[in-house]
């Protein structure tokens, strides 16, 4: 079998085959990409950690939701968390579609909104920077779940606005720093095992 992460850039889609933008698979060579397929997905603008594989068996694994795999995000938002938001966000939040599980927020930096403008999309830098002075921040959000928008849609529920996301982790695996957007490797046989234990704990405490 055969275990890759990448660091998914900004602006390509999760996706194998896309008749109009540039997907994960166009990081790696024709001969790797024709086995391997992505494990869950990011959002076009969302980077991070992907894991793809050729392992069947490995999304029902650790992305299933009553699998309770963690996932965790990195990102810069727009706003204020006070501890009633916090609160409302590790509690659980109702949603049009769903209630989001419990969660663990993590205040990383406080600052501006000017100070964050080279994280900002070309689209939408104009529209942020009008108002240059006002809070931003830095956080890091860890869900269980895995809907659609989720991390971006609880902040939006607590008033708040998220203009850069990473996906850190999932279980027990990091994003390796060394790895640049759009750089990849191999996963090594702990890295595999502690996906795999993950699921093993689980399973058992069901």
């Amino acid at each position: 079998m055969l275990y890759y992460m990448l660091n998914k850039p900004r602006g390509c889609v999760t996706a194998r085959r896309d008749a109009v933008h540039r997907t994960v698979m166009d990081f790696f060579p024709t001969e790797l990409a024709e086995r391997l397929h992505p494990v869950g997905r990011l959002d076009k603008d969302t980077c991070g950690l992907l894991i793809l594989t050729d392992d069947g068996d490995l999304d029902m694994r650790i992305m299933q939701p009553r699998k309770h795999v963690s996932k965790t995000y990195f990102f810069y938002a727009i706003g204020t968390v006070d501890n009633g938001k916090k609160q409302l966000l590790e509690k659980g939040i109702p949603m049009a579609d769903f209630t989001t599980g419990r969660a663990e927020f993590s205040m990383i930096r406080k600052c501006r909104i000017r100070d964050l403008e080279q994280f900002m999309p070309a689209e939408r830098r104009e529209k942020y920077m009008k108002n240059p002075d006002g809070p931003a921040f830095a956080a890091a959000l860890t869900i269980c779940q895995g809907r659609k928008h989720q991390v971006k849609r609880m902040l939006e529920a607590i008033g708040c606005r998220i203009f850069y996301l990473r996906r850190e982790s999932i279980g027990g695996l990091a994003l390796d720093p060394s790895l640049n957007e759009g750089e990849y490797r191999q996963l090594t046989a702990d890295e595999v095992e502690l996906l795999c234990c993950h699921d093993t704990e689980n399973e058992e405490a069901e």
